[in-house]
C-alpha cells in the first residue's frame, strides 16, 4: 500500500511540474516558436546564443515608413538615429557585432525586432547602422553576425 501512495504523489508531482514548462523565457524575455506567412521560426534560447556566428544576407529598413511604423517585435520605439536590427530567431533583445564582409566594416547593434521576412535574409538593419557598414545605396550586403550578449546591458551602443 506503501508503494502504491508514493507513486500517486510521483505522479501528482510529475503532472504538476509538466504544468510549469509552458513558454521558455529568461529573464522575462520569451523565445516561443512564431509563425509568418506560414513558416514557423524557432528562437534560440539565451543559453545558445552567446557566442553565435552567423553569415548571410543583409538589408536595410526604413524607420517610420508604412512597413516599419516605429514600434519592434519588444515594443521599443524606433528612430532613424536606432543602432537596431532585425533577426528571426535570436532571443530578444541581444547584442551583436555585424561585419560587412565587403568591406570589413563593423558596428555592434541591438537586435529588438523580427524578420526580415524576405527569402534568402538573414538580418534587417536601420539605415544608420547600414549607413556605418557602409552599404546603405546598396540596400543589401553580406555581413557575418557573432552575438556578444543576450538581454540587456554589457555593451554600451554609440
Amino acid at each position: 500500500m506503501r508503494s502504491i501512495a508514493g507513486c500517486l504523489i510521483l505522479g501528482i508531482v510529475v503532472l504538476g511540474l509538466g504544468g510549469c514548462a509552458g513558454t521558455p523565457s529568461y529573464r522575462g524575455y520569451k523565445f516561443k516558436p512564431y509563425t509568418v506567412r506560414g513558416v514557423t521560426y524557432y528562437p534560440l534560447a539565451p543559453a545558445d546564443a552567446v557566442g553565435y556566428v552567423e553569415t548571410g544576407v543583409a538589408s536595410h529598413y526604413q524607420i517610420g515608413s508604412h512597413l516599419f511604423p516605429g514600434k519592434t517585435a519588444i515594443g521599443e520605439k524606433m528612430t532613424p538615429s536606432s543602432l537596431i536590427a532585425a533577426h528571426k530567431t535570436l532571443p530578444l533583445p541581444c547584442v551583436i557585432r555585424v561585419t560587412n564582409l565587403r568591406n570589413n566594416r563593423s558596428v555592434v547593434l541591438r537586435v529588438n525586432d523580427r524578420g526580415p521576412f524576405i527569402e534568402g535574409r538573414m538580418l534587417d538593419v536601420s539605415s544608420k547602422a547600414a549607413k556605418k557598414l557602409g552599404f546603405r545605396d546598396a540596400g543589401l550586403t553580406t555581413v557575418r553576425i557573432e552575438v556578444l550578449s543576450v538581454g540587456d546591458g554589457r555593451y554600451r551602443l554609440d
